[in-house]
C-alpha cells in the first residue's frame, strides 16, 4: 500500500502489476538485485517473494539482508545474499564467482545500487573523494557488472534493467555534481551497448526515477516535504518492466522538463548563476 498526497497521486499514477504474468515469466529464473539491503531493491525483492524464483541479493549490509532472507523464505522464492561493497575489488572478484557458479546461469539483473551526494562546489574542493566514491559505485561498479555477465544473459536471453534518474534526461543542477555526472554516465555507457546487446537476445530497460523516499536522500533536509516517488510503487514498476519488456520508463511530466531543457539552456546557464549569487550560493 503506498500512501501518497493528493500532489503525489497526480504526479505519480499507479501501476497495474499483472501477478500472473509476472509469476509466469519468472517462474525458475535467477533474479540479481544490487542495492537490496533497503529502498527500492529491498522492496523489489518482497514484490517477488510468491514468486517461485531464485533472487540473489547484493548489498554492504549483511545483517539486513540476512533478515530479508529470513522473512522471504517464509514465502515461495529462494534467496542467496552477498555482502559486498561493489567499489571493492575483491568484493567484486566474489561476488563475479559466485554469479558464474550458477547452476542454472543469471536470467535478470536489477542494477540498483547507487550513491548519492548532495554539495556545492565550494565544500567540495578538498573532497575529490567524494567524485571517485560516486563514479565507483554509480559508474564502474555496474559496468564491471555486465561486462563479465553478458555472456551469462545472453545464455539465457534474459533481461537487464538499469535503475537511473530523471536528471541524466535534463539539464544539469547546481550540488549535484558528483551525483548527476555519475549515473549520467553509465546511463549513457548503457544507452550505447543496448543496440548491441539487444541484438544477442537480451532485454534492456532503463527506469528513469525523479525523487525516491529512501534512505538515499535523507540527509538532504530539503527533501523532507518534496514530493517523492515510494520505493514499493517503483518496485512495482521495475516487475513491471519485466513482463511487459518495455525499453523505458519516465514520469509523465518529464516531457515538459525536457522541453524546458532544450528550449531554456541559454537563458538558464544565464539566470542561474546570478540567483545563486543573489542568494549568496554562488561565491
Amino acid at each position: 500500500m503506498v500512501n501518497y498526497s493528493i500532489v503525489e497521486k497526480i504526479l505519480f499514477p499507479s501501476i497495474h502489476l499483472d501477478e500472473r504474468k509476472l509469476e509466469d515469466k519468472l517462474d525458475a529464473k535467477t533474479v540479481l538485485i544490487t542495492g537490496a539491503s533497503s529502498g527500492i531493491g529491498r522492496e523489489l525483492a518482497f514484490v517477488l517473494k510468491n514468486i517461485n524464483v531464485h533472487l540473489v541479493l547484493v548489498a554492504r549490509r549483511e545483517k539486513e539482508l540476512l533478515l530479508i532472507k529470513e522473512e522471504i523464505e517464509s514465502y515461495k522464492a529462494k534467496v542467496s545474499i552477498i555482502s559486498a561493497d561493489m567499489r571493492e575489488d575483491k568484493d567484486m572478484e566474489r561476488l563475479l564467482r559466485f554469479l558464474h557458479q550458477l547452476p542454472n546461469g543469471l536470467d535478470i539483473i536489477v542494477s540498483n545500487a547507487g550513491l548519492s551526494i548532495n554539495r556545492s562546489i565550494d565544500k567540495s574542493l578538498n573532497r575529490y573523494h567524494d567524485f571517485t566514491r560516486t563514479m565507483a559505485i554509480n559508474y564502474f561498479a555496474p559496468v564491471q557488472l555486465l561486462l563479465s555477465t553478458i555472456p551469462l544473459i545472453e545464455k539465457n536471453k534474459g533481461h537487464i534493467v538499469n535503475v537511473s534518474t530523471v536528471n541524466a534526461l535534463l539539464l544539469p543542477i547546481p550540488f549535484w555534481a558528483a551525483y548527476q555526472s555519475s549515473k549520467s554516465a553509465f546511463d549513457t555507457w548503457f544507452r550505447s551497448v543496448s543496440p548491441e546487446i539487444n541484438g544477442k537476445g537480451i532485454l534492456t530497460t532503463t527506469v528513469y526515477l525523479p525523487l525516491v523516499r529512501t534512505p538515499m536522500i535523507e540527509p538532504t533536509l530539503a527533501y523532507r516535504n518534496t514530493p517523492a516517488m515510494s520505493p514499493l510503487h517503483v518496485a512495482k514498476i521495475i516487475a513491471n518492466s519485466l513482463y511487459t519488456k518495455r525499453k523505458t520508463f519516465q514520469p509523465w511530466w518529464l516531457i515538459f522538463g525536457q522541453i524546458g531543457s532544450l528550449v531554456g539552456r541559454r537563458g538558464w546557464d544565464y539566470v542561474l548563476p546570478k540567483l545563486l549569487q543573489k542568494r549568496g550560493l554562488n561565491k
